[in-house]
């Protein structure tokens, strides 16, 4: 390699490093082709039935792909974009993709669509990844379609679009063509092993339309996933999105019946989703059917999954444990329960929850720090208001806090300090 190639090398990498962003949807397998997404006719009688059939798909898809994380606002029309979207290099914004023609996908056609999933080019031009194409990019042409199909019979909404807030040179558009060119790939490599229908078929919907790589795979400096440790954890937001490896989600207790029950209504034995996920199950996973969340739970896990991990005794300094525990009669066990169990429509147990089973304490000091919304799930289950404690503590009573919680329910050292929760603040 020249001295001149390496100089440009460099320059394209820099400028293109523009192009990250936050977490986003994506990609085109071949594995979808030949598995339906929902269960729905795949042989129409004729041409009136199969257009209704497509409609029904593609309003399904569009829900196992999550779109209205990204473009609905809380207090904005259907997918009329607004959404903000941090990332490293700067905020971008959910675009409007109703049929309005002036400010969304109205003057799209069906193969516009399917080359902004699968490319990230609009006919206004460069996408940046924080639309996640690079997931995206492994959805059929067919299931495209029919996203694209539903999504035009939505009503229409004259909202402009909100034009990224980067810094130089994150602002140069151009150079994600470099990016590229650099690191888009046709396929994201996978974290388990599998050979059966339900392997294939979660890896569609993990990979493709569930594009769960984005947040939960780490990224490089150039914004880049990590293709080296698929799902090992990503780092985009204030919450971490955690490692969830067949080895990472064993190690937290999880089985494929538990994951099937959270995709579904947002609790499990190992707690509730919360931050970036509790979106995920409230405008998406909780539609899927039964056999498409069986499919990526086998998937997560593998075809051979790894028994969950039973908590470990941890030995720890008694004075300290001490502590900590009158930290959590004083302001968590009216909710949490005097050992962890936990209150029904209330609060998860402490006991065996799984960001009490991270290796790493940064989810559980946040959540201390931060505290959790009220969130209504499927059905008639809540959980209340978990209240932050960052003006209520101090960084030593969190931290002991932090410590008894992780070693009595955790099974993980208790091991954090004052420092790491002054960090966090």
């Amino acid at each position: 390699m020249t001295p001149r190639f390496q100089t440009l090398r460099r320059i394209v990498l820099v400028s293109s490093a523009a192009l990250l962003a936050a977490c986003g949807d994506r990609h085109d397998n071949t594995t979808t082709a030949t598995t339906p997404v929902a269960s729905v006719s795949s042989a129409p009688a004729d041409g009136q039935s199969a257009a209704a059939d497509q409609l029904a798909r593609g309003r399904y898809l569009v829900k196992a792909a999550d779109c209205a994380a990204c473009h609905t606002t809380a207090d904005g029309a259907p997918f009329a974009g607004g959404v903000k979207l941090a990332s490293p290099f700067g905020t971008f914004y959910g675009t409007n993709i109703t049929p309005d023609k002036d400010h969304g996908i109205g003057k799209w056609s069906a193969g516009d669509f399917y080359k902004a999933l699968h490319d990230g080019v609009t006919p206004d031009g460069q996408l940046y990844p924080a639309m996640p194409y690079t997931s995206y990019r492994q959805l059929s042409r067919a299931d495209s379609d029919a996203m694209y199909a539903w999504l035009m019979t939505q009503k229409p909404a004259a909202v402009a679009n909100h034009a990224p807030e980067l810094s130089f040179p994150f602002n140069l558009r151009f150079a994600v063509r470099f990016w590229d060119m650099l690191f888009l790939e046709d396929t994201l490599p996978d974290a388990s092993k599998g050979r059966t229908a339900d392997w294939n078929r979660g890896r569609y919907l993990t990979g493709a339309l569930g594009h769960c790589a984005e947040c939960h795979t780490p990224r490089g400096k150039f914004g880049q996933l990590d293709q080296a440790l698929p799902l090992g954890g990503g780092a985009l937001g204030r919450v971490v999105a955690p490692d969830i490896t067949p080895h990472g989600l064993a190690a937290r207790g999880w089985t494929a019946p538990d994951l099937q029950t959270f995709f579904a209504t947002g609790i499990a034995p190992q707690g509730s989703a919360f931050s970036e996920m509790y979106p995920v199950v409230h405008l998406s996973s909780q539609y899927l059917t039964h056999d498409d969340l069986r499919a990526m739970s086998t998937y997560l896990l593998g075809d051979q999954p790894p028994a969950p991990q039973p908590l470990q005794s941890v030995s720890a300094d008694a004075a300290q444990l001490a502590a900590g525990r009158n930290v959590y009669l004083a302001v968590c066990a009216g909710c949490h329960g005097r050992d962890g169990e936990g209150k029904p429509h209330v609060a998860v147990p402490m006991h065996g929850n799984s960001t009490v089973r991270q290796n790493d304490p940064h989810n559980l000091i946040v959540a201390m720090l931060d505290g959790i919304d009220a969130q209504d799930f499927p059905g008639l289950e809540r959980m209340q208001e978990m209240p932050g404690f960052a003006g209520q503590l101090s960084d030593a009573e969190i931290a002991q806090l932090a410590s008894y919680l992780r070693a009595t329910w955790g099974g993980q050292p208790a091991n954090v300090t004052a420092d790491a929760v002054k960090a966090l603040r």
